[in-house]
């Protein structure tokens, strides 16, 4: 990782924020929120560069550190009443606009790819096709909220579709890890993601971008 081109690291840390401040936006400018999401990206910066999670014979594996604290978190905002509140509060345009994003991660994990960091089937180029999820978020905000010309049900249909390329990813990215679990990709194993600044990638941009799928099914269903 020593090699990497340091370009990779600043669109990477670029694109995080911008995940960050555009699901800022869609919380009506909670400043809770953004201190939050700032306060986890710190604490798994400090940890990203001690090389916690580069140590990965451990179980359970440290990488839950990672993962578990934010999907707790989301799993506690659907089930309890403040959480339900704080969902149906969000603004869904802005939601669907984040999805954006997904086009300059798909294009580091690319990149990655080509410094030996990730495995081929982490990219567009193998089994990762969450791309189109990014390339379709744009037209699905314009003729979806802006034209009102896709209904309620197409739009149902395009997040459970996204929702779908997302877990495709998350489950082969996770088997790809050099952990005691490891299923594929075992000449290159998923690396970039046990140091900073990738540690964000399964620490906060995914469950983000799954939240704002998961609140915008939410408030399709109740409509």
């Amino acid at each position: 990782m020593e090699n990497l081109p340091i370009y990779i690291n600043i669109i990477f840390i670029l694109t995080t924020l911008l995940t960050v401040f555009i699901f800022y936006k869609a919380t009506n400018h909670s400043k809770t929120t953004l201190i939050i999401l700032l306060a986890w990206l710190t604490l798994q910066t400090i940890i990203g560069l001690s090389d916690f999670y580069t140590i990965t014979n451990t179980i359970p594996p440290r990488f839950l550190l990672l993962v578990l604290p934010p999907n707790l978190i989301i799993i506690g905002l659907f089930i309890t009443t403040k959480g339900k509140q704080f969902i149906d509060s969000l603004d869904t345009r802005t939601l669907t606009i984040l999805h954006t994003i997904r086009i300059p991660v798909e294009i580091v994990l690319l990149w990655l790819c080509m410094n030996k960091c990730v495995p081929e089937l982490m990219t567009f180029e193998g089994r990762n096709f969450d791309i189109l999820s990014g390339l379709t978020a744009p037209l699905v905000y314009y003729f979806g909220f802006i034209k009102n010309q896709i209904n309620r049900k197409l739009m149902l249909f395009w997040n459970f579709l996204c929702l779908g390329l997302l877990i495709n990813i998350v489950v082969n990215a996770v088997l790809s890890a050099p952990f005691p679990f490891q299923q594929f990709a075992f000449d290159q194993p998923n690396i970039a993601v046990l140091h900073f600044p990738f540690n964000w990638l399964p620490s906060c941009v995914v469950p983000l971008v799954l939240f704002s799928h998961l609140a915008t099914i939410r408030h399709l269903l109740k409509k």
